[in-house]
């Protein structure tokens, strides 16, 4: 029987919104709406340890037309997860108490690994004749979830301080970066891919699965799109030497440069580099060959998480 629900997911860098109707016995969800703003949630978190009232102003914004398309469709269930620039915030209660003036539910602040666990399940829910395990990657603004899994059930879970938001904030501050603060960005997020080596056998992985915005888009680029088409960039895949080649003509680019790309969503110019790096460095230290990309992501497994 299908069931009509409404997920929103509240990162550091976009809030996005999902309407489904999810068929549980045939693995089919069909979307309703599927939203995006880029609200930079997290602006400043990383050296602040707040969320700001511009930023809050904005996302609490985003979030009122998020109520009114919801109030539309009239899902069933809604949930709405907030992921690491909430769980670094020292004011993450203000946050929560004006969530639920708007939306009526305080958001869930998700740990890292639930928050892997549920970008698994959204990514994996309709892989078939895909060789398993998957190495499932969400590249979020301010940190990177890694999931090792199969259709048998997950057996490594970490979350790892590298999103494209915090490495900018940190390390890539000049437009464009010079070697020296590209450098200082691979050095940290190679020693946090050590922490995931650690921690998970990453290399077992027979597929690598990449997701969110920073992956969609350089897959975008790796296709020739002229504007964004998430149809094409779905479970389209990127040879490892193409990323490679994306990342250094990124981190090479102006902002304004990288805005003038066309299917480049305005929000994500001035982080995309970042996003490319940590994808980059991933691949090169786990020795992938390439990339999967996956349009589903922990959006559709906080929708897939509302069914019973």
């Amino acid at each position: 029987m299908r069931q009509r629900v409404a997920a929103v997911d509240c990162g550091t860098n976009a809030i996005r919104l999902l309407i489904a109707d999810i068929d549980p016995e045939r693995t089919v969800a069909t979307d309703i709406a599927r939203e995006l703003r880029i609200v930079r949630l997290g602006e400043g978190v990383d050296r602040t340890g707040r969320l700001s009232p511009a930023a809050l102003d904005r996302t609490i914004g985003a979030l009122r037309e998020y109520a009114g398309l919801i109030a539309q469709t009239r899902p069933a269930a809604v949930r709405m997860v907030a992921t690491s620039a909430t769980r670094d915030a020292e004011n993450a209660q203000e946050f929560a108490d004006r969530v639920k003036e708007v939306l009526g539910i305080a958001p869930e602040v998700v740990s890292g690994d639930e928050e892997a666990w549920l970008s698994f399940t959204g990514a994996t829910r309709e892989l078939t004749g895909t060789p398993a395990p998957y190495l499932v990657t969400d590249i979020g603004g301010g940190s990177t979830e890694f999931v090792l899994g199969g259709p048998e059930g997950v057996s490594g879970v970490r979350s790892v301080d590298i999103g494209c938001v915090r490495m900018t904030e940190r390390h890539l501050r000049t437009d464009p970066p010079p070697d020296a603060e590209i450098a200082a960005a691979t050095r940290d997020i190679d020693g946090a891919l050590e922490l995931v080596a650690a921690s998970i056998p990453a290399q077992r992985a027979s597929t690598f699965v990449g997701l969110a915005g920073s992956v969609t888009t350089v897959a975008g680029i790796a296709l020739g799109l002229e504007s964004y088409d998430s149809a094409r960039i779905h479970h389209s895949r990127v040879p490892a030497a193409r990323v490679h080649e994306i990342t250094t003509a990124l981190l090479g680019q102006t902002r304004a440069q990288r805005a003038a790309i066309g299917l480049m969503h305005p929000g994500r110019a001035d982080v995309i580099g970042a996003g490319a790096l940590v994808l980059d460095r991933i691949m090169t230290r786990f020795g992938f060959a390439g990339v999967l990309v996956s349009e589903h992501d922990i959006l559709d497994g906080i929708a897939w998480s509302l069914v019973p």
